[in-house]
């Protein structure tokens, strides 16, 4: 099966194997739920066992739900050729070079299981030595980590005598100097592997009385259950949305009512609409983590939270119940997996939801989640605003794969540019020299030298520099090479074997291609690599946003369309903030101050609009999707990509506003936006407006004297500029 890996995941992979060059014997990969970790796990353990002889890697999993059969299934499916194992494979042949085994914990621990009579186990442990004797090293790793925290399976893992120990858990607990790979949410969603965020308990009243919670909160789960059946048969898409009914562990009783209901309502086992997963209670689980698959819900308890993988689940249902919080978070990731691996550009289906009449559980989620997990409530356009439109731009439809030939000449135009290089390789080389890069044939490390009186930033600066040679060894070397590549590639979206090969193209001797930069060889290209990483990393980066480094692309069709407010939308915000108090002039009537996720620029701009005189309205644009506004640009490499500007606003006087709101200047004017793309943005905006005749700008906070300022003509990084104009005074 040939998967195409998510950059993060391509990092991850790269970090655990920069890891095991590392002393710690821990190392913790922290991911949620949904971001692929046995992806990852699978691919960086066949990555390793290629430069590493005589390794068997043992995978350790919890006891519930043949999680170690579904992972062997997997890394079958993803490595070709892969050499997995289960114990039972392991009692029969032993270990053997290259072995990827996938082991019951409570196989091996738990009393009265029968897994292993005392005289296995004592063969167990044979087959460990034979392999030590054999000269075998192990790797463990332990998936579920949280859940196997106990003095047995600690004696199983000492059992291996690992110098590498990799944890997996989203909610890992601590080690000792373990090292930690953490994969950020953020990274996962913008992937569009998981949801965009947690709806808690979606138009509630604000004080709740119910005589029956299981009424309540089941109503609530059926209606959103068709309510997404209904968007994604207008996608034309034939996945079927589950609702999860979570049940508290020791509450039996609870059980007969929660079908009873669902009966009423026409869900019953008998027609394949309602499943069950207990431990002594299993109906229609066939196929049900199928996106068609027929049950539209499921009835757990908390058991089933753990490795169960079915991405079509949508909404959770929580009976009241106090748990741990390891739990929770791991029940929440259930339902916020994406049910095609990519978002819908809807707030709707890129959404999961939870009903709960549960509050410590809800402020747990709250505390684990933070953003990620809001109140939400629907919210209606006032009658005013119902007849206003505007041009919105949408790019063509056709998808564009990112270029490495295209890649290829934006970088060399970049080095061009940048250092004025040419088609004479020798000059070349002494042109980059010249500008920091280092061709040393040996790795090179830097470190400080001298001494210093005080602990001051200038004292440090007088230190001497001290350069710390080592020969290039091309095993040790090659894993770090591949790391530096791997890190390159990410800041363009381009996959290992993409940038590889861009990089050999541009610096190594014997291949051709137009803009070559040098000609240096084989052996070199790795030191070379791995000494320039940071600048590499910065010029591949510039190469995409610089606009100097545009080349001429034939113009792409553009769609224009105009398009109005949206009637209603979805309205997330913070119930735990101090002030909820109504911002009368935004164009939907119950928008709240505590709106969410806003940034600090979005919120300080907000405040201003609700306090001007100048102001008569202002639309919080979103920021994904055919319903909210948009302007098309290019990048660098000639993709298109939509900016949604983050606010449309109407002036006193009739005039209509585009804002944009970037981070702010410090209190020395040094710039805290990090999008590289805001001059071009800014460009884009301003062609916008000349040509529809309205007003637009870029708003940012200066720090220095707390002002929100906007540039509205010629936009610069510097706010002591006159480009720069207190927003007070224009809008």
């Amino acid at each position: 099966m040939n998967i195409t890996l998510a950059n993060f995941q391509i990092r991850a992979i790269s970090d655990l194997m920069d890891a095991m060059t590392k002393p710690n014997r821990d190392i913790i990969l922290k991911s949620c739920t949904g971001s692929g970790k046995t992806i990852i796990l699978t691919h960086f353990m066949d990555e390793f066992s290629k430069g590493n002889k005589n390794t068997v890697f043992v995978w350790l999993t919890p006891g519930k739900g043949d999680l170690e059969v579904q992972s062997k299934e997997k890394m079958d499916r993803y490595i070709y050729g892969s050499q997995t194992k289960l114990l039972s494979d392991v009692m029969t042949s032993g270990f053997e070079e290259n072995d990827a085994c996938f082991i019951n914990w409570e196989k091996l621990t738990k009393k009265g299981n029968n897994a292993l009579k005392d005289s296995e186990r004592t063969n167990f442990i044979e087959h460990i030595q034979n392999a030590h004797n054999s000269g075998l090293t192990f790797v463990i790793v332990v998936d579920e980590s949280h859940q196997n925290n106990t003095i047995k399976a600690d004696d199983i893992i000492e059992l291996f005598h690992s110098d590498k120990i990799i944890r997996c858990s989203a909610t890992p607990n601590n080690y000792k100097n373990a090292l930690l790979i953490e994969i950020p949410e953020a990274d996962v969603i913008a992937e569009g592997l998981i949801k965009k965020l947690l709806v808690i308990n979606e138009n509630f009243e604000q004080h709740i009385s119910v005589d029956d919670q299981i009424t309540y909160l089941i109503d609530k789960a059926i209606a959103k259950q068709r309510e997404l059946q209904a968007a994604f048969l207008q996608r034309k898409s034939e996945v079927n949305p589950l609702i999860i009914v979570q049940l508290p562990n020791k509450n039996d009783a609870l059980l007969e009512r929660v079908e009873d209901y669902f009966e009423t309502k026409g869900i019953t086992y008998e027609n394949g609409q309602l499943a069950v997963w207990l431990a002594d209670k299993k109906e229609n689980l066939e196929d049900i983590s199928e996106p068609t698959a027929t049950p539209i819900a499921v009835i757990i308890k908390q058991a089933v939270a753990t490795g169960w993988d079915c991405p079509r689940a949508h909404i959770l249902v929580k009976l009241r119940d106090n748990m741990s919080e390891t739990f929770e978070i791991q029940t929440i990731g259930r339902i916020r997996r994406m049910p095609e691996a990519k978002h819908y550009e809807c707030d709707l289906l890129d959404c999961c939801y939870l009903y709960t009449l549960d509050e410590k559980f809800t402020e747990s989620v709250k505390l684990s989640l933070g953003k990620d997990a809001l109140d939400a409530c629907k919210i209606f356009l006032k009658p005013e605003h119902r007849e206003f439109t505007i041009i919105s731009e949408y790019k063509t439809d056709v998808p564009f794969p990112r270029d490495a030939k295209l890649a290829l000449k934006v970088i060399s135009k970049h080095f061009a540019n940048k250092y004025h290089t040419t088609n004479d390789v020798v000059k070349n080389k002494a042109l980059l020299e010249a500008n920091g890069f280092s061709f040393s044939q040996d790795v090179v490390d830097y470190t400080k030298s001298g001494s210093v009186v005080t602990l001051g930033k200038e004292d440090f600066s007088e230190l001497n520099d001290v350069a710390i040679h080592e020969a290039l060894n091309t095993t040790k070397h090659g894993r770090e090479y591949h790391h530096c590549i791997g890190e390159i590639g990410l800041k363009v979206n381009l996959d290992y074997n993409s940038i590889n090969t861009i990089l050999r193209k541009l610096f190594l001797e014997g291949l051709k291609c137009e803009g070559k930069l040098t000609a240096i060889g084989v052996r070199n290209m790795y030191s070379f690599v791995i000494n320039n990483k940071r600048k590499l990393i910065e010029d591949v980066r510039d190469a995409m946003a610089t606009e100097n480094a545009q080349i001429n692309f034939p113009i792409k069709q553009i769609t224009e369309k105009p398009i109005a407010f949206p009637l209603e939308m979805l309205f997330t915000y913070d119930g735990s903030a101090k002030s909820q108090s109504e911002m009368t002039k935004n164009v939907y009537k119950g928008y709240l101050s505590s709106a969410e996720k806003r940034s600090m620029p979005e919120k300080l701009f907000e405040r201003h609009c609700q306090a001007s005189s100048n102001v008569a309205w202002f639309y919080k644009n979103g920021d994904k999707g055919s319903e909210y506004f948009s302007i098309v640009y290019e990048d660098n490499f000639g993709k298109q990509k939509s900016f949604y500007p983050d606010y449309i606003v109407g002036t006193t006087d009739g005039t209509v506003w585009i804002v944009e709101t970037k981070g702010g200047f410090s209190k020395t004017g040094d710039s805290e936006d990090i999008d590289k793309f805001t001059g071009k943005k800014f460009d884009v905006l301003k062609r916008y407006c000349d040509k529809y005749n309205l007003q637009g700008g870029i708003v940012r906070q200066d720090k220095n004297s707390s002002e929100l300022c906007i540039c509205i003509e010629n936009y610069t990084d510097d706010i002591s500029s006159d480009s720069w104009k207190l927003l007070v005074d224009i809008l």
